[in-house]
């Protein structure tokens, strides 16, 4: 009989190899065949809630790493939550319309100034389509668990429709308005902007000290003195109005030369050194409420510009006296609006001045702003030029600098209901907590939200015009609309009159003639995700509002979580969601933006079929999402590595534990050894651990808990002494039961914790595992047990735990010094000290054999000079007398002590002789 026909080597058909690109799919299969995700609902049907609504992707070409660091994290939550008890739906949902369609139809040819509108959208609408099904494959290749049959899209007929409902709640509270004043102008687009489409790059600029003469000084100031203004758009001057001083500021007349200027106080020095002046003086000062009303010439144009007060004026940089071009300025609209100062914005939608100047028209505003140079320069108003470097505001699409231009738009006001929102803020949780301030601050100084543009891509504004030109929205008209466009789509709009959309037999008086208009323009594509929380959440059956949980990046404090927020407390009064999360961006190894141009863009479908999913899965788990997040293939490598690990150890745990079964093998855990209480306890403690960082969202410790248990308390301590149990001891023996329990627990726990974070290759070992459950992901998390001896346990176990480390210090130097080999052929005699023997006597366990070596001495004396000393024991390692036993790999003196069984040790003769009653008469070999 062969020895090896003794042992009990462990067997397993669990694969090294995952082969994850091929059995990923398959596995994906298996649970849309088996309806995993309904299943899992039903489950836990009537059970506490938690819905985490998706932000919607923009539906453009296929996903990032971005998306999947987004994505994955959505279903590693939405995972776990259901493994926890919890009714956790999860709707997927797309965002369509806006811009950057209309830019790729345009790219294929496509003219929308020339073309139909209707047919013109059915394009739009025929491409958003076809991005949808395309991201919708690489999100479930990710191996999100979704309702994909059932997602959310803007483009949804009853979707457009609760829209149409939320704009006409907002409406009816007073909340929507039609005025002129500066917004963000994108002339590339040709379109307004929401301050969450506008992105900062640093431009070069031309800036200008210009000199403003006075025109009426009130008695205060000569008509030889000049006001210097400064500003980084000359283009915007011949819009000039005004000029705006701080009524607090002191301003000095400065007599240079022959002529006399008006400064800041503050900023004289500042001035004088920028302009040039050598000599000057100081011949007046005066407070800047009596600069009030006085009137200068415009330098170019026959014009007067009225002094005025504002208090935005501050003395950080310029002159401390402020151009002011109401037309092209949120402050300068503000102010302008106390003095009732013309709205002059002579600009068109390309960004041309119109013919309202007629020597500038049909001029480029940057051209523009070269001539006005020029032309004050000529006019000897120009005191200094200089270039200089700031952030501008640019269009995140074209990436084309904006301007703010004053038109004619639909406005939400937001300062109606501005502590509302902020009182919302203030219930929210935040993580990261920072979050919370970042939102509230945002809010607090935002502006009224512009929420028209003039695009054709989008929910049109359902806004009818009478004869005399009188808006025309109400309840009436409002749910009229929704209801067309629940059953036909917005489409409606652009396909039937404005008489067909009315109500019948719907009159105006300010349409004597019964004759009505459709408003042209549609409304911010963040008009329609910020309404989601009704569309889906609020509308859907299954689902609830508010949503338990938005996770988005953090750009979307100024975009989804802002917009929402806004339209659902206009509506409601409440916050759409009680959680925020947010996440950093993705960036390269070095820190720099993933672009083409730099050749640094990693696409998952080429990670996917490389490494697998579960390798960027693992990618989103180890990362840090509380800040920007590194991704390069030497990244996601060290998480390839990290993955074979796990992969391994459970394999190792499978093999050993192919023969237990847990209804007849387990051992009651007051039954165990001390050992494996130990683990037991380890075990359970980091269970306690992961689902407390689970809850917490914090999945990069739940990764860095299970890596270490698994490396250090599994592979590097339990597993690596084992085996001199789990292969030599009988396999029914109790040592070896003993310690398949706690393998096995281990593997069924560690198992449950991991699904959400590597579902496929977790999906993969379940099938290994004797337990209830066909799928691990309709079995529930591990719960937290309580153990009476657990802190006197682990005390115990730790302090032997710093015993053993010195102990392989001194096994390493032995190794290091040729006296031995591997751990089985030392000899170890320690000499503690009263505290470690302490330990060591509360301890009911078998140190040789956790130690790894073939003898043990514990002596309670003085330590001879040859031993190692360390602070509370002292080592000697010496090579063990003997020979090896070919059976247990250890040395000993009695080999051959059985003689029936000549060529083993008295230990392995014992175990074969009660189980291997053959071996007797064939003999081992």
């Amino acid at each position: 009989m062969k020895i090896k026909e003794t042992l009990n080597l462990g067997k397993t058909k669990f694969k090294m190899r995952g082969n994850l690109p091929v059995r990923e799919a398959e596995w994906q299969k298996d649970w849309l065949d088996n309806d995993i995700y309904q299943r899992r609902l039903k489950l836990n049907q009537g059970h506490e809630r938690f819905d985490l609504h998706d932000g919607p992707p923009f539906a453009n070409g296929n996903i990032h790493m971005g998306h999947s660091l987004n994505k994955v994290s959505k279903d590693i939550i939405v995972r776990y939550k259901g493994m926890r008890g919890f009714y956790a739906p999860y709707v997927p949902g797309w965002d369509t319309h806006g811009l950057p369609i209309e830019q790729q139809l345009a790219k294929q040819g496509v003219d929308r100034k020339t073309m139909d509108r209707a047919k013109y959208r059915e394009l739009c609408h025929q491409y958003a389509e076809e991005q949808i099904a395309k991201q919708k494959a690489d999100f479930m290749r990710l191996g999100v668990m979704a309702d994909w049959d059932h997602p959310y899209i803007t483009l949804q007929p009853e979707f457009e429709a609760e829209e149409i409902r939320v704009f006409g709640e907002m409406y009816k509270k007073g909340y929507i308005y039609k005025g002129k004043k500066p917004v963000y102008w994108s002339w590339s687009s040709e379109s307004t902007l929401a301050e969450a489409e506008v992105e900062y790059k640093d431009v070069e600029a031309n800036t200008i000290y210009v000199a403003f003469q006075v025109k009426d000084g009130k008695g205060i100031l000569d008509d030889d003195t000049y006001f210097i203004i400064w500003t980084t758009t000359p283009w915007t001057i011949p819009a000039n109005e005004a000029i705006c001083v701080n009524p607090k500021f002191v301003y000095d007349v400065v007599k240079v030369g022959d002529k006399k200027y008006v400064v800041a106080d503050g900023l004289l020095t500042t001035v004088a050194e920028q302009i040039g002046w050598e000599n000057y003086e100081v011949v007046k000062s005066l407070k800047g409420a009596e600069l009030e009303y006085m009137t200068a010439k415009h330098p170019l144009f026959d014009r007067e510009s009225l002094l005025i007060e504002g208090l935005h004026v501050t003395l950080d940089g310029g002159t401390g006296l402020v151009h002011t071009a109401p037309g092209f300025g949120e402050d300068d609209y503000n102010v302008g609006k106390k003095y009732d100062l013309p709205i002059f914005s002579p600009v068109d939608n390309q960004g041309k001045f119109t013919d309202e100047i007629p020597e500038l028209a049909g001029m480029f505003y940057q051209d523009v702003d070269e001539l006005m140079v020029k032309k004050l320069e000529e006019a000897k108003a120009l005191l200094k030029l200089k270039k200089i470097v700031h952030s501008y505001p640019h269009d995140w699409r074209t990436k084309k600098p904006v301007i703010f231009r004053a038109t004619t738009q639909w406005f939400a006001s937001i300062s109606s209901f501005r502590q509302e929102i902020l009182d919302e803020i203030e219930k929210t949780n935040f993580v990261p907590s920072w979050g919370k301030t970042r939102l509230y601050n945002m809010i607090k100084d935002r502006g009224d939200w512009v929420i028209s543009r003039q695009r054709a891509w989008g929910v049109p504004l359902p806004i009818f015009y009478a004869e005399d030109g009188t808006p025309i929205i109400n309840a009436e008209t409002i749910e009229h609309i929704a209801k067309i466009f629940e059953k036909e789509g917005s489409n409606a709009w652009y396909t039937h009159t404005a008489k067909e959309l009315l109500p019948e037999g719907f009159t105006s008086e300010h349409s004597p003639n019964g004759e009505f208009k459709k408003e042209t323009d549609i409304l911010d594509v963040w008009f329609d995700s910020g309404s989601s929380w009704a569309a889906v959440m609020r509308k859907r059956d299954g689902l609830q509002y508010p949503a338990s949980l938005y996770l988005e990046g953090s750009d979307q404090y100024r975009g989804w979580f802002n917009s929402s927020l806004i339209t659902s407390v206009a509506n409601t009064g409440k916050a759409p969601y009680k959680q925020i999360l947010s996440q950093g961006f993705v960036l390269d190894d070095k820190g720099h933006k993933m672009s083409k141009s730099l050749g640094n863009v990693i696409s998952p479908t080429d990670v996917i079929k490389k490494m697998g999913a579960e390798i960027i899965r693992l990618w989103v788990a180890q990362a840090d999402t509380t800040s920007d997040v590194a991704v390069s293939y030497d990244i996601l490598n060290q998480a390839a590595e990290s993955y074979r690990k796990i992969r391994n150890t459970f394999r190792y745990m499978l093999a050993n534990t192919s023969d237990f079964e847990p209804a007849t093998n387990r051992v009651a855990y007051e039954d165990l050894r001390s050992v494996d209480q130990y683990m037991e306890v380890k075990l359970n403690d980091l269970v306690a651990d992961c689902l407390a960082a689970y809850d917490k969202f914090d999945f990069n410790t739940v990764f860095k808990k299970v890596f270490n248990f698994i490396s250090n308390d599994l592979s590097a301590f339990y597993l690596d002494f084992a085996k001199d149990v789990l292969y030599i001891e009988a396999a029914d023996s109790k040592a070896r039961r003993s310690m398949q329990t706690v393998i096995y627990d281990a593997a069924v726990k560690l198992d449950k914790i991991l699904t959400p974070i590597l579902p496929h290759t977790m999906e993969e070992i379940w099938a290994y595992l004797k337990e209830d459950e066909d799928f691990v992901q309709l079995a529930n998390m591990p719960e937290v047990e309580t153990y009476t001896n657990h802190d006197e346990l682990l005390e115990n176990w730790q302090k032997f735990m710093a015993i053993r480390d010195d102990i392989l210090k001194a096994l390493e130097a032995a190794r290091n010094d040729k006296l031995i080999g591997k751990s089985f052929e030392a000899d170890v005699t320690i000499y503690p000290d009263d505290e470690s023997r302490k330990v060591l006597d509360n301890l009911d366990a078998d140190f040789r054999e956790i130690l790894i070596v073939s003898k043990l001495t514990i002596i309670q004396e003085d330590a001879p000079a040859e031993a190692t000393k360390y602070e509370h024991l002292a080592v000697e390692v010496k090579h063990a007398d003997g020979e090896e036993c070919p059976r247990c790999r250890m040395i000993r003196n009695d080999i051959g002590a059985d003689e029936a069984l000549p060529t083993i040790c008295g230990r392995c003769a014992k175990i074969v002789r009660d189980n291997f009653p053959a071996a007797l008469e064939e003999g081992l070999e």
